[in-house]
C-alpha cells in the first residue's frame, strides 16, 4: 500500500512515516506540508491513500482534497487532524473523504488505512458519535423520525459500504447474531426489504 502523508508539522510527518512503515505492507511514497503540495504530489505519485491534515498554511487539506477528488473520483483520502469541528466533519463527508480520525488515536491509523484500502469508510469513535446529530442538524436524514440509534446508524453505514455480518461483528465487538438482529430491526424501522435497499437508502439519504 502506497501512502502519501501531508501535514504542516514536519515532525508529525516524520513520526507518521516511521509509524506507518513499521508495517511491511505500507510504503510512504512522499511527505507534503500543505494542500497545494498534496495536489502536486498526488498527481505525480498516484498513491493508494492520501493521509492528510486539515488546517495548513498556503492551502487547507479540505481545499486540496476537494480539488483532488474533482479530478480523481477514485482517490482515497483519510483526514488525520486534531480538530473535530462540526463544519470540518460535514465538509469532509460532503467532498467524499474516506475517513476522519483524530491524531490522539495513533494506534488506529494503520488498521484504518487498511480498512480504507479495502473500500471501507472509517471514522474515529469521537467522530462517529457526532455524525448522526450532524446529519439531523443538516436535514439530510432525521434519525429520530425513524427511532434509529447511534449503534444502528453505525451498522447501516457498514452495510452500505459492503461489509458482511462477520466483518461488522468483528469491528463493533458484537456477535454475528446480534448484528443480524440489529439489521432486521433497522429494515423494519425503515420499511426496507433487504441489505441492498438499505445500502441504496443510505447513499440516497445519508451519504
Amino acid at each position: 500500500m502506497k501512502v502519501l502523508i501531508v501535514d504542516d508539522d514536519k515532525l508529525v510527518c516524520a513520526s507518521l512515516k516511521v509509524i506507518l512503515e513499521s508495517d511491511l505492507e505500507i510504503e510512504v511514497v512522499a511527505l507534503g506540508y500543505n494542500g497545494k503540495m498534496a495536489i502536486e504530489l498526488y498527481e505525480k505519485l498516484k498513491p493508494d491513500i492520501l493521509l492528510m491534515d486539515i488546517r495548513m498554511d498556503t492551502m487547507t487539506g479540505l481545499s486540496g482534497a476537494e480539488i483532488i477528488l474533482s479530478k480523481y473520483k477514485e482517490a482515497k483520502i483519510l483526514f488525520l487532524t486534531t480538530f473535530s469541528d462540526d463544519e470540518y466533519i460535514i465538509k469532509a463527508l460532503n467532498i467524499g473523504a474516506k475517513g476522519y480520525l483524530l491524531k490522539q488515536n495513533f494506534d488506529s491509523i494503520i488498521p484504518c488505512l487498511k480498512a480504507v484500502q479495502a473500500g471501507q469508510t472509517v471514522f474515529g469513535n469521537e467522530i462517529i458519535t457526532k455524525i448522526p446529530f450532524l446529519i439531523t442538524e443538516n436535514n439530510k436524514f432525521k434519525l429520530t423520525d425513524f427511532d434509529i440509534s447511534d449503534r444502528e446508524f453505525e451498522i447501516i453505514a457498514k452495510v452500505a459500504n459492503g461489509l458482511n455480518n462477520k466483518e461488522i461483528s468483528q469491528m463493533l465487538f458484537l456477535s454475528e447474531g446480534t448484528v443480524r438482529n440489529y439489521i432486521s430491526a433497522i429494515l423494519e424501522k425503515l420499511s426496507l426489504r433487504d441489505r441492498t435497499q438499505l445500502a441504496i437508502f443510505y447513499f440516497e439519504n445519508i451519504k
